[in-house]
């Protein structure tokens, strides 16, 4: 499985507040990210396969939804994830 429970914990500890730390935005929002990547480099490979094009677009959007959360209610917390993922904004 390519999302072990170690793997998990380093992206909770890195951009949570603790490594157990599975529920604040930031964290789901790193999560999401993580398994994007990963869809799109299995669609990049595999471009027929619609039951995970459905699945990454669906992820985009709640990541896209926390992202919007976290705009609204810490603009600093919202920039400094962007930052660190690299993500476009």
């Amino acid at each position: 499985m390519y999302l072990t429970a170690e793997k998990k914990e380093e992206l909770f500890s890195q951009y949570g507040k603790s490594n157990k730390d599975t529920g604040s935005a930031e964290s789901q929002i790193s999560l999401f990210s993580y398994r994007i990547s990963h869809l799109t480099e299995h669609l990049k490979k595999n471009h027929k396969d619609f039951a995970t094009q459905r699945a990454l677009i669906k992820l985009v959007g709640r990541r896209r939804a926390l992202l919007d959360y976290l705009k609204r209610k810490d603009i600093e917390r919202y920039r400094s994830i962007i930052k660190a993922l690299n993500l476009r904004k």
